[in-house]
């Protein structure tokens, strides 16, 4: 290195989420009526009768999903899902999308038709408009961009940053599955490049291969929710692992937080692969990502109105102390939560 010259920080120092707190540092609101810019689910802005929503995702070939495993339909509806249960997290509902890709010269308009079958049929599920895009040539591979707009009334939008002492933690549905469902698919994917002539054996694995291929955003929790005049405290989507959502909220709102083992939702298809191989199936549940489900807080006195509700669980509360972010064991010990998953930039 040349003396006097900057030194060189590698992005693996930073992390996705150091990287974003960085650039969110150096970024200017300069439009008033922007409330919420980088560090939530989604972009607000208050147009006067409501917010609008906007956020967006990346998803890149060989990085967020596996063409060897991934049919092009189920690339092109997780790559809208994924987009829309940001909105959720915002206990919002998305109107419209636009859609930018980068495509190398490996992909024939049958397979461009084949991607947009799938993006199709998600705005035809969660009631959304493709109002445009972009299109590029690529060097590496498949990139799908996709940006969703949305809106959501004043009084009922959710933030990370609402979650207070004594409220309860609620998730969706169960954690692990989509996690679970690839380590099965990275399986059958070098079984088969052992010997071409294998044929994949994924009956038994049909609910958790479908929730890694073909996830669901919950905009059926929020409707429900806004049926029962319930609003969040503070919302958001387990995309990268229940610990590191946690963290975001806990972080965000300046609280700690507890939850209990045995409270999470794992589904028994989702157990037995862990042990299948060899693993934690609260591994799975903590740490695996990619479930798609609404991690939210209530406060107490709402608790009477979703009780009995069969696809919402309880897993804990919010802590007044904020250097407290712990799960209480089966064995009834406090253990420190840890954000261990998916990561960019590893090396």
């Amino acid at each position: 290195m040349n003396e006097g010259s900057p030194a060189r920080h590698e992005l693996n120092e930073l992390g996705e989420f150091g990287l974003i707190d960085r650039i969110r540092q150096k970024a200017r609101l300069k439009v008033p009526n922007i409330l919420k810019g980088i560090g939530d689910d989604a972009a607000v802005w208050d147009v006067g009768d409501h917010y609008e929503l906007i956020s967006t995702d990346l998803l890149v070939e060989g990085v967020h999903f596996d063409l060897a495993y991934a049919p092009l339909q189920h690339i092109g509806y997780k790559a809208v899902a994924s987009n829309v249960s940001d909105i959720a997290a915002m206990n919002g509902t998305p109107t419209h999308i636009v859609v930018g890709l980068g495509l190398s010269n490996r992909f024939s308009v049958e397979a461009v038709d084949a991607l947009y079958s799938g993006i199709h049929a998600a705005c035809e599920n969660y009631q959304v408009d493709l109002v445009g895009g972009d299109t590029s040539s690529s060097a590496a591979g498949l990139i799908i961009s996709v940006s969703v707009i949305g809106r959501v009334e004043e009084h009922r939008v959710a933030y990370r940053s609402g979650l207070c002492p004594n409220d309860i933690l609620c998730v969706t549905g169960d954690l692990g599955a989509a996690f679970a469902g690839l380590q099965v698919l990275q399986r059958e994917k070098e079984v088969f490049l052992a010997n071409p002539n294998a044929q994949p054996d994924l009956e038994k694995y049909e609910y958790c291969v479908g929730r890694q291929l073909k996830p669901e955003a919950r905009m059926d929790i929020v409707h429900e929710l806004k049926d029962m005049n319930l609003v969040p405290t503070s919302m958001i989507d387990v995309s990268d692992g229940l610990a590191s959502e946690l963290m975001h909220l806990s972080t965000q709102s300046n609280v700690g937080v507890k939850i209990f083992e045995d409270k999470l939702p794992i589904d028994h298809q989702t157990y037995d692969i862990a042990l299948e191989f060899k693993l934690d199936p609260v591994t799975f549940a903590l740490n695996g990502g990619e479930d798609y489900e609404l991690l939210f807080s209530i406060r107490q006195s709402d608790f009477e109105k979703v009780k009995n509700h069969p696809d919402i669980h309880f897993i804990g509360h919010a802590l007044a102390q904020t250097d407290q972010r712990v799960m209480v064991t089966k064995a009834g010990i406090e253990i420190p939560l840890q954000a261990q998953g998916w990561t960019h930039f590893k090396k």
